[in-house]
């Protein structure tokens, strides 16, 4: 029953040599996200709310990033197998060029309408008005972000994803030590606490880029050719727009809808003490999930390598079998430890830290109990839409399975429970767990059928 497992050591090592440098990046990202919510969070639950509603729109810009790296690996996983880096080239300024431009209009909103802006997702002014002094300041760094995300993403297709881990990293620790200086004014600096943040932010972010740009001029195993990059032509741009368009509006469509959940939270009653739950309950999902988003990137490219290569159908098929069962067996233990542990560790070693009030408390220990149960099938469902079904350029497909159960279940669901019958956030989470239940059955279906196997380099 399990013999297609059986793929030799040389697969298995494959995966964990691209897994973890990818494991390690994403356990940085999301470090830096519970540093900011540990610091912010000393200045109490209004800040730390605050600026859970302020990264709503970041997160959205976060989300289109990833759905630009996710859309441009589906070409250059294929192009790296064929060894065409002139088209990897092209890939990555059409990347360049749509992440450019998207990422100014959302800087240009947060910068020029901050208040109008964090009115619409919450119904407290104080709330609001605190957002909008992170938000006003942390716009322009999207750019930036956006740019080294795209870059970053095409060298992790190229089955060298050290490049992120080396650099998100140099970009955590500076967004720390800036942490610690602007908002608690140490060293001298004025105490800027949620503006102080936001600075840290984009500061670090001007790094990232300043690192990125430098080893763009000076590598070697892939020479950027900005003649390429900065005319890509009509063919590329129309190959980008038909494979990796469908994910880039995957992404920011799936963006939107699971901010939605946040502008459903804000807008019930408690709403400050429910935000500061979930800003707590994300962050520890976040570094709970990097293992399984990992498998889901490395699946994109070992099946995007596997078809470039011109393996046969049969072998790409159990390939994405094999990960797929990783990615589940990987959700199911990583679940049990954390429901586990946010009844019998969290309340008492990382609650008190946060100076959450017993409701936030009790409402964030709910919310990864949720998260937990539920999270072997979202780990299927996550490496089987964004690994095997975009990895083998079937990305219309996996963008109805991954879009349809939010906007048709799952959001209408919890906005029914939390804002008309008033039943409390523990219904609004059923209804979003409804999303991986829908998606379930789908993704096997299309899984199973095979049609997913795309040779998209082909003229």
């Amino acid at each position: 029953m399990l013999a297609y497992l059986r793929r030799g050591r040389a697969f298995y090592r494959d995966v964990v040599t691209l897994a973890l440098p990818i494991v390690a990046q994403n356990l940085i990202t999301t470090s830096l996200g519970l540093v900011d919510t540990f610091m912010v969070g000393a200045l109490g639950e209004a800040p730390l709310a605050a600026v859970t509603l302020a990264n709503i729109p970041v997160f959205v810009i976060q989300l289109v990033i990833f759905g630009l790296q996710s859309g441009s690996s589906v070409l250059i996983s294929q192009y790296w197998g064929k060894g065409d880096t002139d088209s990897i080239n092209r890939v990555i300024g059409v990347g360049c060029y749509v992440a450019g431009a998207i990422s100014v209009l959302f800087a240009l909103a947060m910068s020029g309408f901050p208040e109008q802006l964090m009115g619409l997702l919450t119904n407290d002014p104080a709330l609001a008005e605190l957002a909008a002094d992170y938000a006003r300041i942390v716009g322009p760094s999207y750019l930036l972000n956006s740019i080294t995300g795209v870059y970053v993403g095409a060298h992790r297709s190229m089955e060298h994803p050290r490049l992120g881990l080396i650099i998100f990293s140099i970009s955590m620790c500076t967004n720390t030590f800036l942490n610690w200086v602007l908002i608690f004014g140490n060293l001298g600096a004025p105490r800027m606490e949620v503006a102080g943040a936001a600075l840290a932010t984009l500061l670090s972010r001007v790094v990232e880029f300043l690192v990125m740009g430098g080893y763009t001029l000076t590598n070697r195993r892939f020479r950027l050719r900005p003649a390429l990059a900065l005319r890509p032509g009509a063919e590329l741009l129309w190959r980008f727009l038909r494979y990796s368009g469908p994910v880039v509006v995957n992404e920011t469509l799936w963006g939107l809808g699971t901010s939605l959940y946040k502008v459903i939270m804000g807008h019930m009653e408690g709403s400050t003490e429910i935000l500061a739950a979930r800003a707590l309950a994300g962050n520890i999902e976040d570094i709970c999930t990097v293992i399984i988003f990992a498998i889901s990137g490395t699946t994109a490219i070992i099946v995007g390598r596997e078809i470039g290569a011109g393996r046969g159908r049969e072998s790409v098929y159990q390939a994405g079998a094999v990960m797929d069962t990783l990615a589940l067996a990987a959700g199911g233990v990583i679940g049990l430890l954390l429901a586990g542990a946010s009844w019998w560790v969290l309340p008492w070693a990382v609650y008190p830290r946060f100076h959450l009030s017993p409701t936030a408390a009790s409402t964030a220990t709910m919310m990864l109990t949720f998260t937990g149960v539920f999270l072997a099938l979202r780990a299927f469902n996550s490496n089987n839409t964004v690994g095997v079904l975009r990895g083998g350029g079937d990305v219309r497909a996996a963008m109805r399975i991954d879009i349809l159960p939010l906007w048709c279940v799952a959001l209408p669901l919890a906005a029914l429970f939390g804002l008309a019958l008033k039943w409390g956030i523990f219904w609004v989470y059923v209804g979003i767990t409804m999303e991986q239940v829908a998606k379930f059955g789908a993704g096997v279906r299309r899984f199973r059928s095979r049609v997913w196997i795309n040779d998209v380099t082909r003229a």
